[in-house]
């Protein structure tokens, strides 16, 4: 009971730690980035009269040290200020637009995990062979393509020319305001509502720009994975296994596949922080609009209340993963519940 007490107290204290890094983090940016917060409020032909109002009125002619605490409670009220475009709390904005994200990340993550997991085993055991060669080449192609590209080409190839998929966007207009928002994912709403026909015009936007996400994903896991595996298959349980007459397949997929699923979830959690982090370019691609497509016209629209909020609940979600991680570990690894 000490070490599990122990063990929880050292996560809460990490978490605590990690948050305030990543708001200071956070907080400097929005002093470093060449916009100025009051003029993107008041715009550039107020007077010095308003502008200095609403400099004072934001907190801007405070030492630091105050600016940083008053920011400090209002992340943790959950104020992250107002949208200058959308003159609305910036907490309200990304509640609308992260479901979306969220969906496209979720069935990227699920293309990269169940294909590149088993591309990377198949890697391992077929060192030097041909298979080796094929799924490390799709791997550097993976890290090596710009994801704009990937999409406009897919683009052109399955919307425009081959007309498989449904184009940018989330959902044709006719099917607007059919499907009434419960969880904010369009396919799920679809299959809570019944209507069968928005979820497949639904997972026809979403499959194009998730597949590239996917791809990307995918070439990460596989290329993790067969590094872990290599490693195993080293090892002398292995070859104990074997002259033990154990299958080979046994020995691969149940065994040593099994010792290398801790690295493994580290590296899924990771993955999809970085789907979430790296959506922007997709999403702005296929005018998907989800928290990438937000933050990057926030950006452009110097609307630093967005873009800094967006960037603290993309910090905040590799927190939450990194805790799902640790409590994840002993239900994969018997070693790591005797640890604890």
């Amino acid at each position: 009971m000490l070490g599990i007490g122990r063990s929880i107290l050292n996560t809460l204290v990490s978490v605590v730690l990690t948050f305030l890094g990543l708001t200071i983090v956070t907080f400097f940016i929005g002093r470093i980035i060449p916009i100025d917060p009051v003029l993107a409020i008041v715009g550039p032909k107020a007077s010095v009269e308003t502008y200095d109002r609403v400099r004072i009125e934001i907190g801007l002619d405070q030492p630091v040290p105050v600016q940083y605490w008053r920011y400090l409670t209002k992340v943790l009220h959950g104020d992250f200020g107002t949208s200058v475009i959308t003159s609305q709390p910036v907490l309200q904005d990304m509640l609308h637009v992260f479901p979306a994200t969220l969906e496209l990340a979720f069935l990227a993550l699920a293309i990269g995990v169940v294909l590149g997991v088993p591309l990377g085993v198949v890697a391992a055991t077929q060192r030097g062979r041909w298979p080796d060669h094929v799924v490390r080449l799709l791997s550097l192609f993976g890290y090596s393509m710009p994801v704009f590209w990937l999409g406009l080409i897919g683009l052109l190839l399955f919307y425009a020319k081959l007309g498989w998929v449904e184009g940018p966007g989330r959902l044709d207009v006719s099917y607007d305001d059919i499907v009434p928002a419960v969880t904010g994912m369009i396919t799920v709403d679809a299959l809570l509502a019944g209507e069968y026909e928005v979820f497949a015009n639904a997972l026809s936007h979403l499959i194009l720009p998730a597949s590239i996400l996917g791809y990307l994903s995918l070439a990460y896991v596989a290329r993790m994975t067969r590094s872990f595996m290599l490693g195993q298959l080293r090892q002398e349980y292995v070859l104990a296994a074997m002259a033990k007459g154990l299958s080979g397949f046994r020995v691969v997929w149940v065994h040593a596949l099994g010792n290398v699923w801790v690295q493994l979830i580290t590296v899924i959690a990771l993955t999809f922080g970085s789907l979430l982090e790296g959506a922007v370019l997709t999403e702005t691609v296929f005018s998907w609009p989800g928290l990438g497509l937000y933050m990057k016209n926030s950006l452009f629209n110097a609307d630093l209340n967005a873009v800094l909020g967006g960037t603290v609940l993309v910090g905040l979600v590799y927190i939450v993963l990194n805790m799902l991680s640790d409590l994840l570990y002993p239900l994969v690894d018997p070693r790591a519940r005797d640890r604890k």
